[in-house]
């Protein structure tokens, strides 16, 4: 933390603490390796990688840049585009580079001190658009504001913070407010929300005035400081999944309606046919579509189908795009996997506890609906052959079992594409051609007459499990784990799981930011200069 943030990177250890519990079910469940020093259980990097990955898609629905699953990572690189590479390159070379190598793996603390690595820089990233905002209003960083003050600089930032690079739309919405509820979508909401967050922050700071005041400011004055505002966005950014997933919650109960058989698939028909009357849902283009891992064209019967849980999950649908990371609607699937994890406490299980333990659990796709997954048949079948494909045990963290989990919770858990066979694009990122033209979503709309006639037909007849795929990729090596069909076999198969393969269908706004190096609340003036 010392090498990577230079002064103000100390860890507490109410929040070390935190970052624990939130990452022990599933490091028990991760492959250790040996040769560690000191009989410490290590893991291979791109396990912790893996690790980072979830424990921020778990805490706050976050896809850091770079560590997605389904990315390849060369086993010698930690790759370009993740924040360490960008901002403290000689961290990741002198200490995790060399370190693996000594010490072959990281350590327990070593995933801990990563995550909090990563949520530091990520927060410091985040000031030089707090910095634009007070240089666009005029506010001296070193002044005090009041609570309308914040007020307005929460708005601007929350605005820049949706918009990302698109600079010429920035400008436009400041000089015209007006035009902003056109724009994004519940903004009026969303300024209620950040409201909501300055009265948190000022009921907070009465609550502890009384025993802690910082030096030169009174708490009960009702000025807040720029390393306040800088609080608040880091308070924000975690806290803004679970005020837009409402939206994602809509946006998915409009998805199930499209598919009473629940088979998780929507046909590309019904897709674009409800897309022509909405506002701005369902308007992906199908090339935009099958880049993303969002649909599957593998059924005789059913045609081209939008795949729901990648579509919900997908990047076009997370609301905000910065430079670092993509604030995401939350994973269901998440919740699935941890109770998973939480029960096993191991890297392998055998078919009959996961059968118990997926059995006993419900889908909830809707209110009404809470209804154990049906196992029996098919999918009890398939667990079983990854079992006998895996020496008699079925791994956690392999493709096949998150292929699994799709079949069994279809609306919550995303089809886990091989690596690299998907990206994770912005329709920003992706450009113009994201989005469909009217004249291809009536041509798709048109075939609804096929769809008709398909819904007169069962789940097995409609080949609902047509994408199954029998390739095995592993996160890391399972070799080390003593069990002799595994030796020989994973290292030729490296690679990682995609456990989140992005669709997309939200509005246009999840565009790429520039973020910057900036400092915590406590250390900002202390070490402003140190970072810039």
């Amino acid at each position: 933390m010392g090498e990577a943030l230079g002064c103000g990177g100390q860890l507490g250890d109410g929040h070390r603490a935190t970052i624990e519990a939130t990452l022990k079910p599933i490091w028990r469940t991760l492959p250790k390796i040996s040769g560690g020093s000191r009989g410490k259980a290590r893991i291979e990097r791109r396990f912790l990688r893996y690790l980072v990955y979830r424990y921020f898609s778990r805490t706050a629905s976050l896809l850091i840049r770079g560590f997605e699953p389904s990315r390849p990572t060369n086993a010698s690189a930690w790759g370009g585009e993740d924040i360490l590479s960008q901002r403290v390159p000689t961290y990741v070379e002198s200490v995790l580079e060399s370190q693996h190598v000594q010490v072959h793996g990281f350590d327990f603390a070593d995933a801990v001190l990563m995550v909090a690595t990563v949520e530091q820089l990520i927060f410091d990233s985040e000031s030089i658009i707090l910095e634009q905002v007070y240089q666009n209003q005029r506010k001296p960083m070193a002044r005090s504001v009041s609570e309308a003050g914040l007020g307005q600089v929460l708005v601007e930032f929350m605005l820049r913070w949706l918009l990302g690079e698109d600079k010429e739309g920035i400008r436009i919405l400041l000089r015209n407010h007006s035009m902003i509820p056109e724009i994004i979508p519940h903004w009026d909401q969303i300024v209620g929300f950040l409201h909501g967050e300055v009265k948190a922050l000022e009921y907070h700071r009465q609550q502890s005035a009384r025993s802690h005041t910082r030096p030169g400011h009174n708490a009960l004055a009702q000025r807040f400081s720029f390393e306040d505002a800088h609080q608040t966005v880091g308070t924000i950014r975690n806290s803004f999944a679970g005020f837009w997933e409402s939206e994602c919650a809509t946006m998915k109960a409009s998805l199930i309606e499209m598919d009473p058989l629940n088979t998780g698939r929507v046909p590309l028909s019904k897709f674009h046919g409800t897309g022509l009357d909405a506002e701005w849902r369902f308007g992906e283009s199908e090339a935009y579509l099958r880049d993303l891992g969002a649909l599957d064209e593998t059924s005789t019967w059913r045609g081209q189908q939008v795949i729901i849980a990648n579509y919900v999950q997908g990047a076009s649908n997370c609301i905000v795009g910065a430079e670092h990371y993509l604030v995401c609607c939350v994973s269901e699937c998440e919740s699935v996997l941890a109770e998973i994890e939480a029960t096993v406490g191991a890297p392998l299980a055998p078919v009959s506890e996961l059968l118990s333990e997926v059995g006993n659990m419900t889908s909830q796709t809707t209110v009404d609906h809470d209804d154990p997954p049906k196992l029996a048949g098919a999918l009890t079948q398939q667990l079983e052959q990854i079992a006998a494909t895996h020496g008699g045990k079925v791994p956690l963290h392999g493709r096949l079992f998150a292929q699994w989990l799709h079949y069994a919770f279809p609306h919550e858990c995303a089809f886990p594409h091989k690596t690299g066979s998907a990206v994770t694009s912005t329709p920003g990122q992706y450009g113009d051609h994201s989005i469909a033209t009217r004249s291809e979503m009536k041509e798709h709309a048109a075939q609804s007459l096929l769809d008709a006639f398909n819904a007169s037909m069962d789940k097995q007849e409609l080949e609902w499990m047509s994408q199954w795929s029998p390739e095995e990729e592993l996160i890391a090596d399972y070799s080390e784990l003593q069990t002799p069909w595994l030796t020989g076999r994973v290292a030729a198969l490296g690679g990682m799981v995609s456990f989140l393969v992005l669709g997309g269908g939200l509005l246009r706004i999840a565009k790429a930011t520039r973020g910057s190096m900036a400092l915590d609340s406590d250390t900002y003036s202390d070490c402003k200069t140190h970072f810039v």
